[in-house]
């Protein structure tokens, strides 16, 4: 197999540190190796590639930036987005896992949790032995999370959870979920495990988006939960946003991943393909589309490095985040595209990483905030006036 170089036309390789570098270059060699080969084959089948996980774990992509105690890597911000953004060359899906296991179940463990659970969790996380999944969305509650219904009742000894979410990564396979839910009109955050009575994670199916991934419901028919299963320095709504701002971060980074992935495809397919006499990498149409989505990808690059510079500072804000979500999915979907059109009626095959990449990004652009969501959170921020209520 080809060794991908990666897509850097402004030498960004200059401003990243020997381990940045060493950790891209590792998990660039992983997803080559490891999940081009098969990734394909689970989409079509729409089935995860769960023997991953004990390998993403064995290379320290599970929690990456957590402390060592955990047996995690304790990486830098800029770190992360580079293996998110690696992942996400090989599929949406691989990245999403990642993602959810890594910040939006042991981030929020690590953050609101006792250390009891942290102790006993985020090893067994980082190590893939468990797997987690994330409670926040409900059926008719998507953008306005704070409208949820999902409740929690205290009585002797715990809790007793009721209500459903929808859209939930990893739900199905997964061992613990964090579950978001009210307490006396409160949001609060609570580990539902596994095996719980009442608890079921069907798996939704039918989706044209993120096949390789599993998505599902999860159903919460009066839960017991013991008094040790609540997060217990959680106290609103602002504590599950800030878990989703973790997962946001890797999102950005990680569409700049299919980016990379189609315009390599498409500058290699117009090279070779011959129509009237020379490669359609010849004619000014395909010039422009090539010379656009290189643009893009860097402006997109230089937008996340600053803002993992800024992470790693403490200096970054939930518009920061906001902004390189919104651009850089947008960006990432209208490349598919374009990378579509440059590869003819090729594109649509699955010999080709486009198709795939294009559908992906379709949910991509929407979940963990729509783009219209984030265009509202940076109007308010310039503005001082709220405009989504």
């Amino acid at each position: 197999m080809k060794t991908f170089k990666g897509v850097d036309y402004y030498n960004l390789e200059s401003l990243l540190s020997s381990e940045e570098l060493m950790i891209r270059d590792t998990v660039r060699e992983f997803v080559s190796t490891e999940i081009i080969p098969i990734i394909e084959k689970h989409n079509r089948e729409a089935t995860f590639p769960v023997e991953l996980v004990p390998k993403m774990a064995e290379i320290g992509l599970l929690g990456n930036t957590l402390p060592h105690k955990y047996g995690c890597a304790d990486l830098n911000y800029v770190s992360y987005g580079l293996i998110t953004q690696e992942l996400e060359r090989g599929d949406s899906a691989i990245r999403s896992f990642v993602s959810v296991q890594s910040s939006l179940v042991m981030y929020p463990i690590f953050r609101f949790g006792s250390e009891e659970q942290k102790d006993y969790w985020l090893p067994l996380l980082a190590s893939g032995k468990k797997i987690g999944c994330y409670g926040l969305t409900e059926p008719d509650y998507g953008s306005n999370p704070s409208g949820m219904v999902t409740k929690t009742e205290k009585v002797d000894g715990g809790y007793i959870l009721n209500g459903a979410k929808m859209w939930i990564t990893n739900g199905t396979i997964a061992d613990i979920a964090v579950v978001w839910a009210k307490l006396d009109g409160k949001v609060r955050g609570f580990l539902v495990e596994k095996g719980m009575k009442g608890f079921s994670a069907p798996e939704m199916k039918g989706k044209h988006s993120l096949r390789a991934s599993v998505t599902s419901e999860l159903i919460f028919d009066n839960v017991f939960l013991p008094e040790k299963n609540i997060l217990p320095k959680t106290e609103g709504l602002k504590n599950a946003l800030m878990c989703l701002n973790q997962a946001r971060f890797g999102i950005a980074w990680g569409v700049i991943g299919a980016m990379m992935a189609c315009y390599d495809s498409s500058l290699n397919y117009a090279k070779t393909r011959v129509q009237f006499s020379k490669p359609i990498a010849g004619y000014q149409i395909t010039q422009q589309k090539l010379v656009y989505m290189l643009t893009e990808i860097t402006k997109a690059q230089l937008l996340n490095l600053q803002l993992g510079r800024m992470m790693d500072k403490g200096e970054a804000k939930h518009v920061h985040v906001s902004m390189a979500k919104r651009n850089n999915c947008e960006i990432a979907l209208e490349i598919a595209r374009i990378a579509r059109e440059i590869h003819g009626a090729n594109g649509i095959l699955d010999e080709y990483p486009v198709m795939r990449h294009s559908a992906n990004l379709e949910s991509v652009k929407t979940y963990e905030g729509t783009h219209e969501m984030h265009t509202l959170i940076l109007g308010e921020d310039i503005t001082g006036i709220q405009a989504f209520d």
